[in-house]
C-alpha cells in the first residue's frame, strides 16, 4: 500500500517536474522564505532536504549557509532533474523514499523537509529514519500544511478524495505527537498563514545528545 502511494507521488511530480516552480512560484517563493526565517544560525556541516523536489531550499540554503554540505532526496527522478540543473555538482542528489533512507546511522546535522509530511503514508517510519541518521544533538526542522486552519482542512478532505497522491494533513498537536512519540524533543512549532488559502507549520525538533 505505502509502495502505491509512493509510486503514484512520484507519477504526479514526473508530470509537473519542469513547469513545477512557475506554476506553483508564490507557494514555492513563501514556503522557502517562512522555512528559512526559521532556521537556526547554524546547521552544522552536513544537511539533508528530504523530498527536495526541484531544489529550491536547497538553493536557499547553500546561498545562506555556503560551508554547508548538502544533500537531497525525491522520489521523482525528474524533479531531481530540474533541480540538478540549478545547484552545482557537489551537492549530492539521490532518488529515495523518505522512510528507507540510504545514509548510515547519525550521520547529518540538520535534516529539513518542506511541504511534504502530508504524502508520507507511513509518518512514524518517516521520523524514525530521520532519527537514524541525524547525529546526536542534530535537528529536524519540518514544514508542511496545517490543519489547524480551516481552509487546509478543507483542502485536505478534497484532496483525500481526488489525489491518489496525498495522504493527510496533520494540526499542530498531532504533529508535536509525533515527533514526541519518535524520539524528538520539540524545541518550537510555529503555526502561519502565507495566504488566505494556505496555513502552515514549521517544527524544530532535535534528537537527543548522549549522555
Amino acid at each position: 500500500m505505502a509502495q502505491d502511494r509512493h509510486l503514484a507521488v512520484a507519477r504526479e511530480y514526473s508530470h509537473l517536474a519542469d513547469r513545477y516552480e512557475d506554476k506553483w512560484a508564490f507557494y514555492v517563493e513563501a514556503t522557502v522564505r517562512e522555512t528559512m526565517y526559521r532556521l537556526p544560525p547554524d546547521l552544522g556541516h552536513r544537511v539533508l532536504d528530504i523530498a527536495c523536489g526541484t531544489g529550491a531550499l536547497l538553493r536557499a540554503v547553500r546561498a545562506a549557509y555556503p560551508a554547508a554540505e548538502l544533500t537531497g532526496t525525491d522520489l521523482s527522478p525528474e524533479m531531481l532533474a530540474q533541480a540538478r540543473k540549478n545547484l552545482p555538482a557537489e551537492v549530492a542528489l539521490h532518488t529515495a523514499s523518505a522512510d528507507d533512507l540510504p545514509f548510515p546511522d547519525d550521520c547529518f546535522d540538520t535534516v529539513v523537509t518542506t511541504s511534504a509530511f502530508h504524502y508520507f503514508q507511513l509518518p512514524f517510519d518517516v521520523l524514525r529514519e530521520v532519527h537514524r541518521i541525524l547525529r546526536p544533538g542534530g535537528r529536524l526542522i519540518l514544514s508542511d500544511w496545517c490543519d489547524d486552519y480551516f481552509s487546509c482542512r478543507v483542502v485536505d478532505r478534497i484532496l483525500r478524495l481526488f489525489d491518489a497522491a496525498h495522504y493527510r494533513c496533520y494540526d499542530s498537536t498531532d504533529c508535536h505527537m509525533l515527533l514526541e512519540e519518535t524520539g524528538f524533543e520539540v524545541a518550537n512549532m510555529d503555526r502561519y498563514k502565507i495566504s488566505w488559502l494556505w496555513g502552515l507549520m514549521t517544527a524544530t525538533a532535535r534528537k537527543p545528545s548522549l549522555r
